[in-house]
């Protein structure tokens, strides 16, 4: 509020007090022989108290009591080269551009050579340690620390994580820890009273809360995730938090902010627990992450599309584009067809396609109900997998180790299409060699001495094998450099 404003408040403040002191005095003090004052009969409505709709405002103190032990404080280090940021970090810089002010969100640390510094949340969902988080909150880092809520601090292994759902799993050397109860986000309707818990700033087990304002969010860098906006007021450190519901049951993984000023304006979104859960069962038992494919493009039907295909509402999934020899493709799916339902759930919006089909197996049968031409098909779609996205810690080359120093990953089919690279592998994290050299977090590894990289396994073959000095070839924001390394 401007200093202008602020005036015009008091003196309109100042006004009412006045007129409202004048007649209070002006009838306290009024001697006994004037004339009575006029008697001013006030409306019958203005004498009776205003009904208020709907019911009190929940006590949440129980819930908080209940949970606080559940949720944790992680902090993460490593090491970064000045100016360098991964696509997945935790933290957001000044000169950052995410579309829409979207950001993902972990407590702000240092920058330049010296080590580099993270907070998040996390919240425990077995007795044994294990423990849920976001992947950006741990992605990269050399070091994950878990601290309790009673002081005590562990050590974490990262079991896995996924970038495409950002979910990462963490586990601890303990036993006999409190855990959150899970429920469901998909029992949850708009208006209801959410509560989050978590360490903003740094600030541990704060408690915030607010309403669900929307379901099924489709975000820039969430194609896989089914969004729960919310207006809780979440925060830097926040990241990878509890959303319980009023029962006391976790509903979601706070996620993402929308951000001008990379603080809380407003709108927060977070992972629903169904998506988290599936990710944690799938790297608890297999150590890596399979989601379904159709191999289609897709984009939202307006009103005017809907007109154009002659549909009754504007509805369902447009297919734009078939990917040659994908499931949909064999299925006979075309460009200009319209996927109104999968497996008998309706389609109403084309972002709820690929949140249904990612959490399908792969081998299962899809029955879509497509619009061709005037009428409704029936389609059976064998669904396919993606490559795997990320494998278990264990699998992952670690950054610390070996001649290059870097830790990488596969490449993401999005990734694939964004940056136009048909073969390569993602750095996530640097040091040694490859950090000397100026390789730097988020850069693809294209080719090594002029050998095309297609998986982690031969790059490291590669470097094994390689004598003092490698040309390593690298794909930077669509734009390829060779970077000379020392391997020493």
């Amino acid at each position: 509020m401007n200093s202008n404003t602020l005036k015009l408040t008091a003196g309109a403040a100042a006004v009412v007090a006045a007129l409202t002191g004048a007649y209070t005095i002006g009838h306290a003090n009024a001697p006994a022989s004037p004339a009575p004052a006029a008697q001013v009969t006030l409306p019958a409505a203005i004498n009776q108290p205003v009904p208020v709709a709907g019911a009190a405002l929940p006590d949440m103190s129980g819930i908080v009591a209940r949970n606080s032990a559940s949720v944790v404080n992680i902090s993460v280090s490593g090491t970064r080269k000045a100016g360098a940021r991964g696509p997945r970090s935790p933290q957001f810089d000044e000169d950052d551009s995410i579309p829409d002010f979207l950001r993902r969100f972990g407590a702000p640390h240092n920058r330049g050579d010296a080590p580099a510094r993270g907070l998040g949340s996390g919240f425990i969902v077995s007795p044994d340690g294990t423990i849920l988080t976001n992947a950006h909150v741990v992605d990269g880092a050399e070091e994950v620390m878990v601290k309790l809520s009673d002081k005590r601090e562990f050590k974490a292994k990262v079991l896995g994580l996924d970038t495409a759902s950002d979910v990462a799993v963490l586990k601890i050397d303990a036993s006999d820890l409190p855990t959150v109860r899970i429920g469901s986000a998909g029992n949850t309707r708009v208006g209801e009273w959410v509560l989050a818990i978590g360490s903003p700033f740094g600030f541990e087990s704060s408690a915030s809360a607010g309403i669900v304002s929307a379901f099924s969010r489709s975000l820039p860098d969430g194609s896989y995730v089914p969004f729960i906006q919310t207006d809780v007021a979440v925060n830097p450190g926040n990241s990878g938090g509890p959303l319980f519901n009023m029962a006391g049951e976790v509903i979601g993984i706070n996620s993402q902010i929308y951000s001008r000023s990379g603080g809380y304006q407003g709108l927060s979104f977070a992972i629903p627990i169904e998506v988290a859960m599936n990710v944690e069962r799938q790297i608890v038992t297999h150590g890596k992450v399979q989601r379904g494919r159709l191999g289609v493009a897709i984009q939202e039907v307006n009103q005017s599309l809907a007109d154009s295909f002659g549909l009754k509402k504007p509805a369902g999934a447009l297919v734009g584009s078939v990917e040659k020899g994908s499931p949909a493709a064999k299925a006979g799916l075309e460009p200009g067809d319209v996927i109104l339902s999968i497996n008998g759930k309706e389609i109403a919006s084309s972002n709820e396609l690929p949140a249904i089909v990612s959490s399908m197996k792969p081998g299962e049968q899809a029955k879509l109900q497509v619009w061709r031409k005037g009428e409704t098909r029936p389609f059976d779609v064998e669904v396919g997998k993606f490559a795997d996205e990320q494998v278990a810690s264990n699998d992952t080359p670690d950054a610390g180790k070996g001649r290059l120093g870097v830790a990488v990953r596969p490449l993401t089919p999005e990734e694939q299409r964004r940056s136009d690279v048909s073969n390569g592998v993602v750095v996530q994290n640097v040091t040694g060699a490859a950090a000397r050299a100026g390789i730097k977090p988020g850069d693809i590894v294209v080719a090594v001495n002029g050998e095309a990289i297609s998986s982690t396994e031969q790059l490291r073959d590669l470097i094994n094998k390689a004598g003092k000095r490698i040309a390593v070839l690298v794909d930077r924001g669509n734009a390829r450099i060779f970077i000379p390394v020392e391997l020493g």
